[in-house]
């Protein structure tokens, strides 16, 4: 057991949800990291996506709340559902494929109790083998499988690299308040699987006038990668958000984020409140996509010829 973070304001603990998908070695090694390395008692909750490999019995042997699904519902619905059972005021998303730290507790309530809102998406820092151009990552490597993870090693090095907190947005691990993630509805259906919902999830907050956005380097997980997006088909998520929204995410992550770091925080005579204005670029896409494609009901009868839930069980609760 670590430090608290009792001196804060309050003890914040939050509810964990983790969706997973016949992946029982990585969720193991994700929930026993949780319970390892956790400085206060939170909350976990899991959604099994078949768990037909062992993942079923293994989660109620365990106790865990969960739901379950006889299919794969996708990201979206699983991680809403979860949300919906959840008991505390402060929810993190993460994947089953991550492995928490000592201290990404106390470092997430650190940040939740440094500013006086709670409209705010707070994320993990990710160290992954291959982080490609990605400023928010930490390159280094501790095994590709469950199986070959060095945890001594992780242990010995994850804090090794220095660096300060960053304003912006990050993947998964993401932490919110349930009070903003129902009122802005939580991940949007018409994404599903999931590609572009967490993007999605930033606009949402950017329009209800968020612009806390923070990556915090003491909450820090080991991350495989892709443990189950690489076997699904993917929907084409960038054209859904320029249609829905008629600004590119690429925009949106150049233009916008970025100007966060400013002092003005992107406030300016001519957009005072930094609010998102739709682009030439996006309106232009979004017309063409709309008299060409079908999107999102093509995408989501793509990936999931017959939408639905199936058959939903919950159980531990």
């Amino acid at each position: 057991m670590y430090i608290t973070a009792k001196h804060l304001k309050g003890t914040i603990v939050f509810s964990i949800v983790i969706p997973s998908w016949n992946n029982l070695s990585y969720l193991k090694l994700c929930i026993e990291s949780l319970r390892k390395h956790s400085s206060l008692e939170h909350e976990i909750l899991v959604h099994l996506n078949d768990g037909s490999d062992g993942s079923l019995e293994w989660i109620k042997s365990q106790g865990i709340r969960y739901t379950q699904s006889d299919k794969n519902v996708g990201v979206c619905l699983a991680v809403n559902h979860l949300v919906a059972k959840a008991s505390r005021d402060w929810i993190l998303y993460m994947n089953d494929d991550m492995v928490a730290a000592p201290g990404w507790d106390v470092g997430f309530a650190e940040a939740i109790a440094s500013v006086d809102t709670d409209l705010a998406m707070y994320f993990g820092t990710l160290i992954q083998p291959e982080i490609g151009r990605n400023a928010t990552m930490i390159r280094g490597n501790f095994g590709l499988t469950p199986k070959d993870f060095d945890e001594e090693k992780f242990l010995a090095e994850c804090m090794s690299d220095k660096r300060r907190d960053l304003e912006g947005a990050a993947s998964q691990p993401t932490l919110v308040h349930r009070k903003w993630w129902s009122m802005l509805g939580g991940y949007s259906l018409e994404f599903s699987p999931g590609m572009s919902s967490d993007d999605d999830l930033l606009m949402k907050f950017w329009v209800a006038g968020c612009r806390n956005y923070r990556v915090v380097t003491a909450s820090r997980f080991y991350h495989f990668g892709m443990a189950s997006t690489g076997r699904i088909k993917h929907n084409l998520g960038g054209r859904i958000f320029v249609m829905k929204w008629g600004i590119t995410q690429i925009e949106f992550h150049r233009i916008y984020m970025p100007s966060l770091r400013r002092g003005d925080k992107g406030n300016t005579v001519s957009n005072p409140h930094n609010f998102v204005r739709n682009s030439l670029l996006g309106r232009m896409r979004r017309v063409g996509y709309g008299l060409t494609k079908d999107y999102p009901l093509g995408d989501i009868q793509a990936w999931d010829p017959i939408a639905g839930v199936g058959v939903w069980n919950e159980g531990n609760y």
